[in-house]
């Protein structure tokens, strides 16, 4: 009799396991803000704000990364691209996204939540958010998750913006900063520069030196809509 019941009882585990398996789903990854989704191995160039006196600059950028078989993100203020929806256009076109950098770029730690709402909703329609200088708090986050956004910073920050002996950041310099930052931070990582800085004269360097540390760049495979998927399509 008890070995009628022992066979019963594992009979159900059995069962009751094969059921779980198939209605368990697997976890899904985690998502860090400062790699964007990005899960590949591979290195996600970005690119801020924009190109003053020199729109067009970002289009430049994305015809040689796309020549290169590369992918990048661009992180447009909306308050510019609104002018240049061919600008906007043409990148996608080129297999780059463009994302959202809110409306006209203010620290969004320091306004109201309807300001903070209206800056992110008025940006460049998609679903990642940079937050303009890095700056974002648990309001900023719940506010930009009920807009359908995901926060995107970055793990290599080229300090490209800062003037070095009265001078922009050089190329050099910039390409010093990114060849020597930790493997951890280049391998499934995210590198912020600026449209309007030595930085996109320093893409080509960046990308010879760290294919001279083994490392590839997110892969171009054509145009892409206004989301960037979860994980990031690099591979």
């Amino acid at each position: 009799m008890w070995r009628r019941v022992l066979s019963f009882l594992a009979f159900v585990i059995v069962v009751a396991g094969l059921t779980m398996s198939q209605t368990i789903p697997a976890q899904a990854a985690t998502y860090y803000n400062s790699r964007c989704g990005n899960t590949s191995g591979r290195v996600l160039l970005t690119f801020d704000d924009w190109s003053y006196g020199d729109p067009y600059r970002a289009t430049r950028a994305g015809s040689y990364l796309r020549s290169q078989n590369i992918r990048a993100a661009f992180f447009l203020i909306n308050e510019y691209a609104k002018s240049h929806p061919d600008i906007v256009a043409t990148l996608r076109q080129q297999g780059h996204w463009v994302l959202n950098h809110t409306y006209s770029h203010p620290d969004l730690t320091t306004l109201s939540s309807s300001s903070v709402s209206w800056q992110i909703r008025n940006g460049v329609t998609s679903n990642r958010l940079r937050p303009p200088y890095g700056a974002y708090n648990s309001n900023v986050s719940s506010i930009a998750s009920g807009l359908g956004y995901r926060i995107c910073t970055w793990t290599i920050d080229t300090r490209d913006w800062e003037y070095v002996n009265g001078s922009r950041r050089s190329t050099s310099s910039i390409r010093y900063i990114v060849r020597n930052s930790p493997w951890s931070a280049k391998s499934s990582g995210v590198i912020l520069g600026h449209l309007f800085t030595n930085y996109p004269a320093a893409i080509s360097g960046i990308v010879a030196d760290l294919h001279a540390q083994g490392l590839l760049f997110c892969r171009n495979r054509g145009p892409v809509g206004r989301d960037m998927p979860f994980p990031a399509s690099c591979t």
